[in-house]
């Protein structure tokens, strides 16, 4: 495979802001829900000056952000708000990776690693958008516009895992 990049060198310039250099890497969100990833993370803020956490999967089912019972769809938000409360608690915020896909969402049932993250994409694209506006709506009204418009939100993840590049535009 052949790849070609053009640039133009005579255009303005525009900053390169560096947040990966204040975010750490966490894994699973729901590794958040643990004691001693608090105290971890406690002390990457505090002593390396970390002030932001990324995780995959805050929409994984173990999360239980939301579930399908039959043809009814629960949102639960508890375990997300546990997470970000401590992590604003301490300092940080966080760098919201929307993923993995909820089962009950779910066009296939591709998973990945061994907490069997939903790889596949929407398989109604009206449905998930109405997951992320509640949940980001929940967020607004929880933590307050001015401090949800200071976080970094991805679908990496979810891209490098399934989701292919059209299907990401398609989710926007």
């Amino acid at each position: 495979m052949v790849a070609s990049f053009t640039g133009d060198l005579s255009g303005p310039s525009a900053p390169l802001p560096h947040f990966w250099e204040h975010t750490v890497g966490s894994g699973h969100a729901t590794l958040g829900l643990r004691a001693d990833w608090r105290v971890q993370l406690k002390r990457a803020h505090d002593e390396l000056g970390m002030r932001h956490v990324r995780f995959h999967g805050i929409l994984s089912d173990d999360m239980g952000t939301l579930i399908g019972e039959g043809s009814e769809l629960f949102y639960s938000f508890f375990n997300a708000d546990s997470i970000f409360d401590f992590v604003l608690s301490i300092g940080m915020r966080p760098f919201v990776e929307l993923s993995f896909m909820p089962s009950a969402l779910a066009s296939g049932d591709q998973t990945a690693f061994h907490y069997r993250a939903h790889v596949s994409p929407p398989r109604d694209y009206a449905e998930w958008s109405v997951l992320i506006r509640k949940l980001v709506r929940h967020w607004v009204d929880r933590y307050g516009l001015d401090e949800v418009r200071q976080w970094f939100f991805d679908l990496e993840r979810t891209r490098s895992c399934g989701i292919r590049q059209r299907q990401t535009r398609r989710i926007f």
